[in-house]
């Protein structure tokens, strides 16, 4: 199992945008195997740092997921707003869990 935490910032004028563009591909993200992925995305108390936690099954359906299109514009669109070098993307090792995703 992989899982990902991908945390960065986002400066004022483009937290909208950045969550129409997160909206966006979720809905996208419904239409593949939904038993092999869960992907959640969540905002932090200053309204700016965004945190995304992923779990894959496996590296296929990583693969798969980080190339949808809305993902892919999602991304590029985040990354021209100016991250300021905020972005953190950290691998964990899967202990267990008190469910299935």
């Amino acid at each position: 199992m992989i899982n990902v935490i991908v945390t960065y910032s986002v400066k004022d004028n483009f937290v909208e945008t950045n969550k129409i563009n997160i909206k966006k591909f979720l809905i996208d993200f419904k239409n593949l195997d939904q038993k092999r992925f869960s992907y959640s995305v969540l905002l932090k108390n200053d309204g700016l740092t965004f945190v995304h936690i992923s779990k894959y099954s496996d590296k296929e359906i990583q693969n798969e997921l980080l190339n949808v299109a809305t993902f892919l514009d999602f991304q590029k669109q985040r990354d021209e707003s100016g991250l300021n070098n905020s972005q953190k993307i950290e691998v964990l090792e899967f202990l267990g869990s008190s469910g299935n995703f």
